[in-house]
């Protein structure tokens, strides 16, 4: 096989068994940990942080290691405030007209509303943006799987966030056009997710609910 790169030796970590099990076991009971929340204080985080969760976010796969993300870190007041009045804007729209009936009803058990004080709460929003193709000396390159490589890499990102310590939320005001505008992004990047990411509020609460079990998420073939 012929390969334009070369290859260097694969340096994997090999476990025992009895590892592997009660590595997996332990990490997924730490995810299992893992909430969304709308509740946020305004702590300050190291900007350390924040660099280190995206580098973990950058590890993930995508197709022909394109890497179609940017990851946009906005810290500024005015800024959060400018991204919060769009966005309520449009959940205003969506929570009083676009969403249908069975969509607010099957929202109610989180209690949500148009309103979005965290976006300015938080010490810092990540807006994920996707790239379609590269712009590489004004001339267009394509990426591809962009979508499934961005939403990996977010999955990446929010494991990063909880195991830093932190929370987040995946807030999806649609549509998120504005992102682009505000954040005064180029012609090639399209707004993907919004994530405050910071500490959880003291006294925060979520839902009390329950995930589905795995007799409910996983088919086995033997």
């Amino acid at each position: 096989m012929n390969h334009n790169n070369p290859f260097i030796p694969y340096k994997g970590i090999n476990y025992s068994e009895e590892e592997m099990v009660q590595r997996s076991q332990d990490f997924y009971h730490f995810m299992d940990k893992r909430r969304s929340l709308r509740e946020f204080s305004d702590k300050e985080v190291p900007m350390k942080v924040i660099e280190n969760i995206i580098r973990t976010a950058s590890t993930a796969p995508s197709g022909a290691h394109k890497q179609p993300w940017t990851f946009c870190v906005v810290s500024s007041p005015q800024l959060k405030k400018e991204i919060r009045a769009a966005a309520e804007k449009e959940e205003y729209l969506s929570y009083n007209g676009r969403m249908t009936e069975e969509w607010l009803n099957d929202l109610s058990v989180f209690g949500t509303d148009w309103h979005k004080p965290f976006i300015e709460t938080v010490p810092y929003l990540i807006v994920v943006f996707k790239k379609s193709y590269d712009l590489v000396d004004g001339e267009r390159r394509k990426n591809y799987y962009v979508n499934e490589s961005v939403g990996l890499a977010t999955g990446f990102l929010i494991t990063a966030i909880h195991q830093a310590g932190l929370v987040t939320l995946t807030h999806t005001p649609s549509p998120m056009s504005f992102l682009q505008k505000i954040l005064k992004r180029p012609e090639n990047e399209k707004p993907f997710l919004l994530l405050p990411v910071g500490y959880p509020k003291a006294g925060a609460k979520v839902p009390d609910l329950t995930r589905k079990s795995l007799d409910e998420v996983m088919v086995v073939f033997e």
